[in-house]
């Protein structure tokens, strides 16, 4: 056991004590007069910022990257319709029977583009009324808002009225809806009810998820199966917890949640967490026990349960408020114990 040096024994002493001076750790404490006590501040661990929720701010201002791809794809529709007029003419001038073919195929066509952007735009709607639920339920619980709190659960009802795995939960939350209740703690009583069943079935997810990655590019003898198999993957589960928590992203959406998710990693830090997890798991005697591959596989199912827990923040309507987050140690621990199962 080291001991101190210079060792003081305890004293006590008044604030206002002309012998007493404030200064900082990095400050010289040569021009202190002898007997002077010196108070270094500490800084206060509760008082440190910590990074609850992101939030991701819209850019202000024209968009010249949106009139661009617009006025392009509008030129490309242009560009194809006239195609297509262009061949059903040839083929009336060709055979009147194909003409009427044609025309019918051309309709066809039409008619499945025009369902393909409806149900485009009826997902991309439907997203962001969950990111809206999400941000509105933060600021109601700030503001312990009782009117705004009944409003956001009567939208998450709707959002949840689909999924008859939450119908005893509905119910429940719906025998509250006329007791007194603050606000903040309606919201955290409806994220207690609705959201937890969830958040165990998306913990499921993305335990499977990386498990599924760590074994298949443990085994994959080429480094492209490796990449394109974490890509399929994190796609997948994203877009299983996006329908897990009541979004329905199509094509558009799914471009839209993955930015999203990637940008939630950015902004929070995650990679660079989950690395010093990383290492910190892996170093104590559990990388002497795996070969190369196997570490390979532990550490990429390691960071596709990280984009998962990044994608639950992402797409949960409520904030992690009643119910505590999922962790990656946690996440960690299943896929260690199930590598030392494989092993064994």
């Amino acid at each position: 056991m080291t001991e101190r040096s210079n060792p003081r024994r305890p004293a006590t002493f008044r604030l206002d004590d002309p012998h007493v001076t404030l200064m900082e750790a990095d400050e010289d404490s040569g021009r202190l007069a002898r007997g002077a006590i010196r108070i270094t501040p500490e800084a206060d661990p509760m008082a440190m910022p910590v990074v609850t929720e992101t939030t991701l701010v819209a850019r202000s201002g024209f968009r010249w990257g949106t009139l661009f791809w617009s006025a392009l794809g509008g030129l490309v529709l242009m560009g194809l319709g006239l195609g297509l007029a262009n061949l059903v003419e040839d083929l009336f001038a060709h055979n009147q029977g194909l003409g009427f073919l044609g025309v019918a195929l051309a309709a066809l066509a039409t008619l499945a583009l025009v369902v393909i952007i409806i149900r485009e735009a009826r997902s991309l709607s439907r997203l962001a009324t969950i990111e809206r639920l999400h941000a509105r339920a933060l600021a109601a619980i700030i503001s312990d808002d009782r009117a705004e709190s009944r409003v956001i659960v009567q939208d998450l009802l709707k959002i949840a009225h689909g999924n008859p795995q939450l119908a005893r939960a509905r119910a429940a939350l719906q025998g509250h809806a006329d007791d007194i209740i603050d606000g903040a703690d309606m919201i955290k009583l409806a994220e207690r009810e609705l959201m937890s069943p969830l958040d165990i079935e998306a913990r499921r997810l993305v335990s499977v998820a990386a498990q599924r990655v760590s074994i298949v590019t443990a085994i994959s003898p080429r480094a492209l199966i490796d990449v394109l198999f974490v890509f399929a993957a994190a796609l997948r589960l994203v877009r299983q917890l996006a329908r897990l928590y009541g979004g329905r992203p199509g094509t558009l959406g799914m471009i839209r949640l993955m930015r999203h998710t990637i940008s939630h990693l950015a902004i929070t830090g995650g990679m660079a967490a989950s690395d010093s997890m990383i290492q910190q798991v892996l170093g104590h005697g559990i990388a002497a026990k795996l070969s190369q591959r196997l570490g390979e596989g532990v550490l990429n199912g390691l960071l596709t349960a990280r984009l998962g827990l990044a994608a639950i923040d992402v797409t949960r309507p409520l904030p992690f408020t009643a119910l505590p987050r999922p962790a990656l140690a946690d996440l960690a621990k299943d896929l260690l114990r199930k590598r030392d199962g494989e092993e064994s």
